[in-house]
């Protein structure tokens, strides 16, 4: 059986690597000539990296990937710090996986070497998926120069400004959140010990908030910098700012904040933007994968993480049912709810990290400690982390 998959990103790769493990020709086919990522940071947490440990890529992660001891969350103004919850030794004790961040280059390149280990041939670049068709027998994707590829199935991975997507259900417009962030990474040896230290910590204050952990063993920390407002409308990931703009969105909190940014070689924003949720992905012999159907927020370090699981999944399912469509229609069910609980909650926690509440000196505290320290922290986190997406059952019984 020959599966296509559109787009060589995190989730795409992953479902590539765990369909050629199981046995399927795939065909990955991406509209870029080299597998470049965004010069970023990734969290994937127990639940993502029990999935890469199935594939056989968890210790080429692991080899490039910083492990942080812990999370905090710190107020804005004045540092005050309280633990969220441990990452290290009690990721393991408790999940069986540890918690690890990396640098989104590195994961790719991981991810890339594995799939072409499993078959050179894989992966196309320079093939751009314009639309999609299908019949009884297979599903073809168009492509900009004006080729057809066909398989048994197809695999919309192509991120939020999907073709697939817009070929099965319409066009629809990318809609502005109303937050920009900021993003830059940094050496380590620029920075202080204690903003180099291997945490993962998560300023809060009225409307905004930073979150800045390390990457490569430590040598690098990536900051990432949310700000509410309403007069971004730029695309992409790479537009270049300024220090004193950065600065400026963020003037009065703590010295800390303000030695990350100056620190940053470059400062980049990009504008959050997200599609409605849909009710269905898959039509047929084609489906969708990662933020070509469930688009979030970056707000629970999940993104990544649920492409990761859509990967496996998927293949599974793939595996188990013969029938094309509804191996489909079951890889959907199986991962319907769980996304659409990951979508919610990362917008839920826009209001938790940005609460006016967090400007009153006299409310601030008591905000942290019951929406974000560690035991409602672990409420919302822990069933996130147990997940193993390698063995959830697939439904036979779906719509």
């Amino acid at each position: 059986m020959k599966i296509l998959i559109a787009g060589a990103g995190i989730g795409g790769l992953t479902a590539a690597l765990a369909l050629l493990r199981r046995g399927f020709q795939v065909e990955l086919l991406e509209q870029a000539d080299a597998l470049r990522e965004i010069g970023a940071g990734v969290q994937i947490s127990a639940n993502g990296m029990r999935v890469l440990a199935d594939l056989g890529v968890a210790e080429a992660v692991l080899a490039l990937a910083a492990r942080p001891s812990h999370r905090e969350v710190r107020l804005w103004n004045s540092g005050q710090a309280w633990v969220s919850f441990d990452l290290g030794a009690a990721s393991l004790e408790r999940y069986g996986q540890p918690y690890v961040t990396l640098y989104r280059p590195d994961l790719i390149a991981v991810l890339e070497a594995a799939v072409r280990a499993a078959d050179p041939d894989c992966i196309r670049l320079g093939r751009k998926a314009v639309g999609c068709t299908q019949d009884a027998r297979g599903a073809t994707l168009h492509l900009a120069d004006g080729t057809r590829v066909t398989g048994d199935a197809l695999i919309g991975a192509d991120g939020i400004h999907s073709a697939i997507r817009a070929t099965l259900h319409g066009p629809s417009t990318a809609e502005f959140t109303g937050c920009v962030a900021w993003r830059g990474v940094i050496p380590a040896e620029a920075l202080p010990p204690h903003l180099a230290a291997p945490v993962a910590a998560n300023w809060v204050g009225p409307g905004r908030h930073v979150v800045h952990y390390p990457l490569r063993g430590g040598a690098l920390v990536n900051v990432v910098g949310v700000v509410e407002r309403e007069d971004w409308l730029e695309e992409g990931w790479n537009t270049p700012g300024t220090h004193a703009a950065m600065r400026a969105d963020f003037a009065g909190w703590h010295p800390d904040v303000h030695t990350l940014i100056s620190a940053i070689p470059q400062p980049f924003l990009w504008a959050l933007k997200l599609r409605q949720p849909l009710p269905r992905w898959t039509q047929g012999r084609i489906t969708l994968l990662g933020d070509a159907c469930h688009p979030t927020l970056p707000f629970m370090a999940q993104g990544a993480v649920m492409a990761i699981e859509d990967g496996i999944v998927l293949a599974r399912a793939l595996q188990d049912i013969a029938d094309v469509p509804d191996a489909l229609r079951a890889y959907e069910a199986a991962r319907h709810e769980r996304t659409s609980r990951v979508v919610q909650g990362s917008a839920a926690n826009t209001r938790r990290y940005h609460n006016p509440i967090l400007g009153d000196p006299a409310r601030a505290a008591g905000h942290v400690e019951s929406e974000l320290a560690a035991a409602p922290a672990m409420e919302r986190f822990d069933w996130l982390y147990r997940h193993d997406a390698t063995t959830t059952p697939i439904p036979r019984d779906h719509p």
